[in-house]
């Protein structure tokens, strides 16, 4: 099941992306405290955009900011801060669920673009993201933007 993200959903969300970083901290925040302040900031940014898949406990999250103003675009866009699933919990189609409920949220705020930063050596998530539909669109330092345009269904 997916549903919006809950303030008491916190400690699982910190203890879920400390795992689902581990090798990749270069593109992550590196201490709890960061992780709480980060949880926070995705929820003020677009409530309705954040949300977690669950069953028995929760398997990953995924933000989706609609008041996202991208400077690349120069208009709102379907901004993806973050998506991960718990490690032991990949590879069963639940960060394809996550990504497709994240830009059906997006369609129904009215975006026709959804973007996205990935770190330029995760190649996993990177071909994760072109499987569903994004292509590079630039590169700024360690990160790679990555676009994909949205349709009405």
């Amino acid at each position: 099941m997916i549903r919006r993200v809950r303030e008491n959903d916190l400690n699982a969300f910190v203890e879920g992306y400390i795992l689902s970083y581990r090798g990749l901290e270069d593109y992550a925040y590196r201490t709890r405290r960061e992780v709480k302040n980060y949880f926070k900031w995705l929820l003020k940014r677009d409530p309705e955009g954040f949300m977690l898949a669950e069953k028995e406990g929760v398997l990953g999250f995924v933000a989706c900011d609609t008041n996202w103003f991208s400077l690349f675009e120069l208009k709102k866009v379907g901004e993806i801060h973050e998506i991960f699933v718990v490690p032991e919990l990949r590879m069963r189609g639940i960060g394809s669920k996550l990504l497709k409920a994240a830009i059906d949220y997006a369609v129904q705020k009215d975006r026709d673009v959804a973007e996205l930063w990935v770190g330029e050596k995760n190649e996993v998530a990177k071909v994760f993201y072109e499987k569903n539909g994004f292509r590079c669109a630039g590169r700024v330092g360690k990160w790679l933007r990555m676009v994909k345009n949205l349709e009405k269904e």
